[in-house]
């Protein structure tokens, strides 16, 4: 159990009959009127629904007790994606529903941090940005602005960026694992 007011990011509550809620975001307020409350933005673990609840200052709420760990993507099975612990070396099998995403970015030998409840994982997370190659790309042609300056470049995973029209296949970039942005090249 905590208060409310030790919520943090990241932190993983139990809530409406031990459903398991992520706090993404959380603020204090204190009205010139009235008692303290929290809002938070809470996201469900298993289904990515993001709500929005108020909380009173104070209230307290379950917390559950979620294990994370760094492990390395060592190769995909059939339709499962497995992962090795970095200390252990146990391997585990994570559906495509939980890797999500993430699996927009995954390459053998990368690692990511599996969060696991009771022995299941929950959601994997990758870093902010990954480096990536280019596989496939149109050559871009001087003058053409009617996109904007971009256009669509295939990765090594398969996954489709929009990349700035002077990046060629065969290039290093870096993608934002949130947003799938191109951020940047990755100078060799």
């Amino acid at each position: 159990m905590a208060s409310t007011n030790d919520l943090k990011n990241g932190m993983v509550l139990k809530l409406d009959g031990g459903q398991l809620w992520s706090v993404v975001e959380f603020q204090h307020v204190k009205p010139g009127k009235g008692p303290a409350f929290v809002r938070t933005k809470l996201k469900n673990v298993m289904s990515g629904k993001i709500v929005d609840k108020t909380f009173n200052a104070g209230t307290k709420v379950e917390t559950a007790t979620v294990d994370r760990r760094g492990m390395q993507f060592s190769y995909k099975d059939g339709e499962y994606f497995v992962f090795m612990d970095m200390e252990t070396y146990d391997q585990i099998h994570v559906t495509p529903e939980i890797v999500a995403d993430t699996a927009n970015y995954l390459l053998e030998g990368f690692e990511a941090t599996v969060a696991m409840y009771q022995g299941e994982a929950l959601f994997v997370e990758l870093p902010a940005a990954v480096e990536l190659t280019i596989e496939h790309t149109e050559p871009g042609v001087q003058g053409d602005r009617s996109t904007g300056g971009s256009k669509p470049a295939r990765l090594e995973t398969g996954y489709e960026v929009g990349v700035p029209l002077f990046i060629t296949t065969g290039e290093k970039i870096k993608v934002d694992t949130r947003s799938g942005e191109y951020l940047g090249r990755v100078n060799s």
